[in-house]
């Protein structure tokens, strides 16, 4: 029989996962040749996208782009609908439920290329993530750039997802989770792990050190409590729409706080039954459980 795990071993491995997997992230981040001398240069801005910039979760819209374009059936992501029903109407992630749909949506992007990936998403982005950007969140974002700052995004999306929406927002670049492609085929696994939790803090010290930035002048931006680890490391964090324990904390701390979800409250309990009537007839989708369909598959 074997034994049980080492509780402080696994520690250790999250730990090492989360480490790999920021900076990863940190060497992929996408910096645009223009922003390359900023006028302030040890000061910049992260974001984070889900609920923050972007109303929903990105990996869901891709999902539902993927799913119109057949690479699984519509029964595949009926198991999910109310997950993303449930992120859109409480506004609230449940690491678990974001963590086992961000993981399997990577699945059935395995065997295509990265190239092929990349087209669909800008298709998407156009489609269905366009309009929901919040735009007090994307004003925020402008005002760091017009202050000579540089602003990435930082998500457990994956980093393709993130690079799209951030060259067309005009922002510096992004980090997000990355699969691991070889000879530009993604083999359906990750490099170390999802840039979540402590991984975005990671991700967010390994890009400070590349580029020289002072993160005591630097802001971040966040929903969710989740993000604490990132928020903390900044001089200047924000809680934007945030849960209920972020908001608490922000409080507690002092830090700003924007919600830019007008109304949004007081329309929650009207609002259930038609988002997930829509989610499961695929107005909103997701990628959790799917094992993927791969081109060409019934």
């Amino acid at each position: 029989m074997t034994p049980p795990a080492d509780p402080k071993r696994r520690r250790l491995d999250l730990q090492a996962r989360s480490t790999l997997a920021g900076e990863a992230a940190a060497a992929a981040a996408e910096v645009e040749s223009a922003l390359a001398v900023p006028a302030d240069p040890t000061a910049a801005a992260f974001f984070d996208v889900d609920n923050t910039l972007m109303q929903g979760a990105s990996i869901f819209h891709l999902a539902r782009g993927l799913h119109r374009r057949k690479f699984f059936t519509t029964r595949d992501i009926l198991s999910a609908a109310w997950k993303q029903a449930y992120f859109r109407v409480v506004g609230v992630e449940d690491p678990e439920h974001v963590a086992q749909t961000r993981a399997s949506a990577l699945s059935f992007i395995e065997g295509h290329t990265v190239a092929e990936l990349e087209e669909i998403t800008e298709e998407i982005f156009d489609e269905a993530m366009a309009h929901r950007i919040w735009p007090g969140t994307r004003a925020l974002a402008q005002l760091h750039l017009d202050q000579g700052q540089r602003v990435w995004l930082v998500t457990a999306a994956p980093i393709e997802i993130a690079q799209i929406i951030a060259r067309r927002l005009g922002l510096t670049g992004a980090m997000g989770t990355v699969a691991e492609h070889v000879d530009g085929v993604y083999t359906g696994r990750l490099v170390g792990e999802m840039l979540h939790g402590e991984a975005k803090a990671e991700a967010v010290r390994a890009l400070a050190e590349r580029e020289e930035l002072n993160l005591a002048r630097c802001s971040a931006y966040s929903d969710s409590v989740n993000d604490l680890p990132m928020l903390s490391l900044v001089g200047d964090p924000c809680a934007i729409n945030p849960d209920a324990k972020l908001r608490a904390a922000a409080h507690q701390r002092g830090w700003r706080v924007r919600d830019y979800r007008t109304g949004r409250k007081a329309a929650r309990a009207g609002l259930v039954v038609a988002v997930a009537a829509g989610a499961v007839s695929g107005a909103v989708a997701a990628g959790a459980a799917v094992r993927g369909h791969r081109s060409g598959s019934a």
